[in-house]
């Protein structure tokens, strides 16, 4: 890219790194709240107004009524017996990110896909900010295609890119004329 360039990190660039410790606890303390399945005390941990905000499929939830209601509610209503796995946190000042997987069982429909009884494995990343002690704005990526594949279900009808790695399509090529930049 030549020219001036996009302003990066302007959320995270003014952060105060004292408050590391106080994300910590406050990220930890929640995340052991949804592996006890928490939803009614969950706001101990999440300020009133928060944003939940999450890929398609998962859709944008603002307060934490929305966050109970149209995420913890049906999700746990679709799989039960489920316990969250970080396998990585990071914590910088009031931010916190973390990528993992849920383990759970299929035990209520999901996506219009009746309760199957597997065991699967939900995969995400969190990005989280934290204020006054209080998630107030919350990141959210959950592989559903990866959760539909284990039960059954093919989102891309046979055309995800992983059919390139496995050698059953040859990937494309961008035009080597249209990426030259004068």
């Amino acid at each position: 890219m030549r020219g001036s360039r996009p302003e990066q990190a302007v959320l995270s660039r003014d952060t105060d790194m004292t408050k590391t410790d106080e994300t910590r606890a406050v990220i930890e303390g929640m995340v052991d709240g949804l592996n006890d399945h928490r939803i009614d005390d969950i706001g101990e941990f999440f300020a009133k107004s928060f944003r939940w905000m999450g890929n398609a499929g998962c859709g944008t939830k603002t307060g934490l009524k929305e966050f109970q209601d149209n995420w913890q509610r049906p999700f746990q209503a679709a799989f039960s017996d489920k316990v969250c796995i970080d396998e990585a946190r990071l914590y910088m000042g009031e931010w916190a990110a973390a990528f993992g997987r849920q383990e759970a069982t299929h035990s209520g429909e999901f996506m219009g896909v009746e309760a199957t009884g597997k065991r699967i494995e939900i995969r995400y990343m969190d990005f989280w900010k934290v204020e006054d002690g209080k998630i107030a704005d919350n990141w959210v990526m959950v592989d559903f295609p990866h959760v539909l594949a284990q039960l059954g279900v093919d989102v891309f009808d046979g055309k995800g890119w992983e059919t390139f790695d496995r050698g059953e399509r040859v990937p494309p090529q961008p035009d080597e004329n249209e990426r030259m930049t004068e």
